[in-house]
């Protein structure tokens, strides 16, 4: 939050009581504003850490916009909007900054691209990432950007295929960029470094074979490690040198592995659609062990969400929950293919139809606590997100909907 938003809430707190009062409001959990800067947010889990925002939101949403055909989510950071989406009629992709607050165009960055609508839609994949005051941007050619994220000035681009010939896959490349250190992680079948200042290559690998899941950076043994799930399965590299450490095969159909694997102490669990499943494996220093593996857990598209020992999450188009032993604890039909992310202990869900719900993450049941249609038309896989107690949704068909859940202040 801006100095001068901070003064301007305190000041309505103020109002009401004490400035002790409106202190302790920002200390407790700031709903007014709030950053989500890259894929599966801050932490890189799907959870937001905001307290404060409420159930029940407004009856109108905040703004709706077009921000062209697509699947990318939403980066916030310091009040602005950043996402991604393509224009049909023109064949261009968009990179679109938005202001969080009125839903006005801050600025605009478009550049020729393909629709990609094989079976599906086409359009965007990827969602943007926030890096302090750059802003990076990957697309399903390959095409990658650097901007100065306050005015969309480009300082770096470069081109994957035309550079270093990875294969694109079936859909295209799909991961966000991951910024580690002073590098901008890119997978692309090879997993690529490059310079985050200038864009020159710190390293890559060897091509795996594209899968669509982004990348996930996490310490281990005093090293930090990246887990990428492509088209051969799971692999760990060392994040400095990008030096192989182990390959779990994990071949799905299409080569559908588009979860992110989810990190859990000395384990990282991985799952895929395609009636493949889900495994839960520990990491040793010289070896990847197989603890379980099951058909329990088929995420199509969003990697599950963990929350207090159990993973949330869609099995195809079943909402469930299931323990780190891999029991399932419940199950919610008619949710269909949908998307979900968790904040303050409630899952945050999209459903087949369009519609916001939020229901309490617990273990024991399904519990519903707020429903409203949102959007209508297309396709729902993109990841609903809470910031700044307000609430972001999309469809493919480029509809984004900010709904106000800050509450009265």
């Amino acid at each position: 939050m801006t100095l001068s938003n901070r003064i301007r809430l305190i000041a309505r707190i103020a109002s009401l009581g004490t400035v002790s009062i409106a202190l302790h409001a920002l200390a407790a959990g700031d709903p007014v504003h709030g950053n989500w800067p890259k894929w599966r947010g801050p932490n890189q889990n799907g959870i937001s850490t905001e307290t404060g925002w409420v159930i029940q939101g407004a009856d109108k949403p905040l703004w709706t916009v077009k921000v062209g055909i697509g699947y990318s989510a939403v980066a916030v950071h310091d009040g602005r909007v950043f996402t991604m989406g393509y224009d049909v009629d023109r064949s261009v992709d968009m990179i679109t900054c938005i202001n969080e607050d009125t839903g006005e165009q801050v600025w605009k960055y478009e550049y020729a691209a393909d629709i990609w609508n094989k079976g599906h839609d086409g359009g965007t994949l990827s969602t943007p990432t926030v890096d302090g005051e750059h802003l990076y941007t990957k697309n399903r050619e390959g095409k990658c950007y650097c901007f100065e994220a306050a005015t969309g000035k480009v300082l770096w681009y470069k081109d994957l295929q035309a550079l270093y010939g990875p294969q694109t896959g079936l859909w295209g490349f799909a991961s966000a960029p991951l910024i580690v250190g002073d590098s901008v992680i890119v997978d692309a079948g090879m997993t690529i470094a490059l310079d985050k200042t200038t864009g020159d290559l710190l390293w890559k690998t060897r091509d795996y074979g594209q899968g669509y899941s982004t990348p996930i950076d996490f310490a281990f043994g005093g090293t930090r490690l990246i887990a990428v799930m492509n088209a051969s399965g799971l692999v760990i590299l060392d994040a400095g040198s990008g030096a192989e450490r182990f390959v779990h095969e994990w071949k799905t159909f299409n080569d559908i592995n588009a979860a992110t694997p989810i990190i859990i102490d000395d384990r990282i669990f991985i799952s895929s659609g395609a009636n493949h499943g889900c495994a839960m494996l520990r990491l040793h220093e010289d070896r990847l062990e197989v603890l379980w593996e099951s058909k329990v857990l088929k995420t199509a598209m969003n990697a599950a969400v963990l929350w207090q020992n159990n993973l949330y999450g869609f099995d195809d188009g079943v909402l469930k929950c299931v323990d780190l032993d891999g029991n399932e604890k419940w199950m919610e039909r008619g949710l269909g293919l949908g998307a979900m992310s968790i904040a303050d202990g409630r899952m945050i869900i999209m459903d087949k139809a369009g519609a916001l719900i939020i229901a309490d993450a617990n273990p024991v049941r399904y519990n519903e606590m707020y429903h409203v249609q949102v959007l209508d038309g297309g396709k729902f896989w993109t990841t609903p997100i809470l910031t700044g107690g307000r609430v972001y949704c999309r469809n493919s068909l480029g509809d984004l909907v900010c709904r106000d859940h800050r509450g009265p202040v």
